[in-house]
Order: structure tokens, then sequence, then C-alpha cells
């Protein structure tokens, strides 16, 4: 090749790595679904998941079990003391923000409300209460609304997980949910690093 070959060859591929370069920067990093399972006892296992969304997003519709087919849930499968779920997330969804249900006994506080665009739960229970190995397991959930409208999506009768995890895709870090049981911990959260630590 000549010079003025090699000179024009350059100019393209400078200008290619140029663009390559401004893509990758106005790029959005992968948001990563966590799960982490701590379990405290002699024999616990520690285990952490690290997936990212999209890949979820590609696996979930290829997993079929008796309860989850498609990336949906029928809420028939679901046994919820026959508490029809789709219809109070339905109710929730284009409601004012608000505490909707409490309930206070001496074993167990639940909370349900809807706040700042988020569908908040939060249980806490006593466990062997009055005696020396007494403890609290506690659920504390925190969905964007945005979600809980995307998991509504396929009708009365199910939950469309798929939806939600492209739901997912748009916020930004998200703790969901944590549960903090006796001798266990367990934590999902969405980010954008790809490890859980």
């Amino acid at each position: 090749m000549n010079r003025r070959a090699w000179s024009g060859f350059g100019a393209v591929a400078l200008l290619a790595a140029v663009v390559l370069l401004m893509g990758a920067q106005g790029q959005q990093p992968e948001q990563w679904l966590h799960v982490r399972v701590d379990d405290t006892r002699a024999e616990g296992e520690i285990v952490r998941v690290n997936l990212p969304l999209s890949v979820a997003e590609k696996v979930l519709p290829a997993i079929r079990a008796h309860k989850l087919a498609e990336g949906k849930i029928r809420l028939s499968e679901l046994k919820i003391h026959d508490v029809d779920l789709g219809a109070i997330l339905e109710a929730v969804k284009g409601s004012a923000d608000g505490e909707y249900v409490t309930v206070q006994s001496k074993k167990e506080n639940v909370r349900v409300a809807k706040q700042g665009g988020y569908l908040l739960v939060k249980v806490r229970e006593q466990k062997k209460e009055g005696t020396p190995d007494a403890y609290e397991e506690t659920v504390d959930i925190k969905v964007p609304m945005t979600v809980v409208e995307a998991m509504l999506s396929a009708g009365p009768n199910e939950l469309d997980l798929l939806a939600a995890i492209r739901a997912l895709r748009a916020h930004g870090d998200a703790e969901l949910i944590t549960v903090k049981e006796r001798y266990q911990t367990v934590r999902i959260w969405i980010d954008r690093k790809n490890t859980s630590e």
C-alpha cells in the first residue's frame, strides 16, 4: 500500500475508534439482579447469585415449572389464604399514597403502604416470645409501582414476571426484598455492579 492509502486507512480506523468509544460512553451500564443468602449456622451455606437483568429477561421465558410458564405465574397456583392478590394490587395501583393495611398483635406486626411511587410491605414477627432464645423475624419489601403495574399487565389471573424485569431495567439501584430470620438473611436488590459484595 502506498502512503496515501495508509493515511486513508488510518483516518478511517481512527474515526471508527472514536465512534465506538463515544457509543460505549453513551450506553447505560447493565443492571444486575442480586440474591444473597447468608446462613450463620455451623453447617450453613452462603449463596450469591448475580445476574444481568438482560440475561434474566432472556432466560425466564425458558423456565417451565408447575407455577411458572413463559415468564408468568398464575395467581390461582399461589396459595394466599383465599386472598385475590391481583384485585388488591390493582386497587392499590391507582390509589393515592397511604398506609393501607396495618395489623398489630402480640406476636406480629404487618404494614402495607404505598409511598413515593413504591409498594411497601413490612412484617415483624416475634418467635418464641418470653423464652431465653426469643428472636424476631423481619420481612421488608419495596417494589416500584411501575414494576407492580408491569406485573399486573398480563391480566387479572397472572403476574407477569418478565414484564416486571423489563420495568426494573428502567430503575436505578433499588433494595427490593430483605428477610431476616434467626439464622438466615436473604437480600434481593438491583444495581449496576456485577458482584454482590
